[in-house]
């Protein structure tokens, strides 16, 4: 299943698109400089400062209202922050940088078509040779383990099946970055496992995870590191093992005791 998932990320017949608009280095480092983000006359992200690098699975985690989602927004080009800045391998935002980023939430959108029909469009969208796209659809069917449900309407799908569909979509992008907003949060342990499973895999084939869950025996399982956020601040940072079994800071003890709320 490895194999697949590299000839997802790399078509050998076409170079990777966007390799030169993105120079020699690609989007990393990521750099997130003193961001600040306000709403409603309320500080939402607080002098925020992270370095992101290909190899790590980083899962945040924090509670409600912490920062998380709207740190993977920013990430991702969806908000501009009120203050502060953001680059991608020593670059400002622009088209080219930020479609090598794919974002997957927690509830999938799926087009009125099929199965095969999203992704047949959405490789449309990112720019795949046309006698190309049956082979790779082929490919992301296999990927996500869903052969038999090519032509079915990708609407009538259960929660995990959509799930599914959106991860392998977000592959076919070729992204280097994978941003997953609570991937898993209203599905079933067999769909998250399915989930889970994809996430391993993307991670093997050197696409970067950058992932929020509430989930403490998830995060467990796939991080290598925590970030944690408390009121838009990154609080700690540290290996996954040592923030579970030692949290560095008296939020992070407390949030894992389930004594902090906001």
């Amino acid at each position: 299943m490895h194999d697949v998932v590299r000839k997802v990320a790399a078509d050998a017949a076409t170079p990777p698109r966007n390799a030169a608009a993105a120079g020699p280095s690609g989007i990393w480092p990521i750099m997130l400089d003193a961001l600040r983000l306000e709403a409603g006359g309320k500080t939402l992200i607080d002098g925020l400062s992270l370095e992101l690098a290909p190899g790590s699975r980083s899962v945040i985690m924090g509670p409600n209202g912490a920062g998380k989602s709207l740190t993977l927004r920013l990430i991702a080009g969806l908000i501009r922050p009120g203050a502060g800045s953001i680059t991608y391998g020593g670059k400002t935002a622009d088209a080219a940088l930020l479609r090598r980023i794919a974002v997957v939430f927690q509830r999938p959108v799926v087009l009125r078509r099929s199965v095969a029909a999203n992704l047949k469009h959405a490789l449309a969208t990112y720019g795949v040779p046309r006698a190309a796209r049956a082979r790779r659809i082929d490919e992301l069917l296999a990927l996500g383990g869903l052969q038999t449900l090519a032509e079915r309407p990708a609407r009538v799908l259960s929660g995990g099946e959509q799930q599914r569909l959106a991860m392998v979509r977000a592959l076919a992008a070729e992204p280097d970055l994978l941003l997953l907003d609570e991937p898993t949060a209203s599905l079933d342990p067999q769909a998250t496992a399915a989930i889970e499973t994809l996430i391993g895999q993307a991670a093997a084939a050197g696409v970067k995870i950058v992932m929020v869950t509430h989930d403490r025996g998830q995060a467990q399982r796939l991080a290598d590191e925590i970030l944690f956020l408390h009121r838009g601040r990154l609080t700690e940072r540290s290996a996954a093992d040592a923030f579970f079994s030692r949290p560095n800071s008296a939020a992070a003890q407390a949030y894992l005791e389930g004594r902090l709320l906001l």
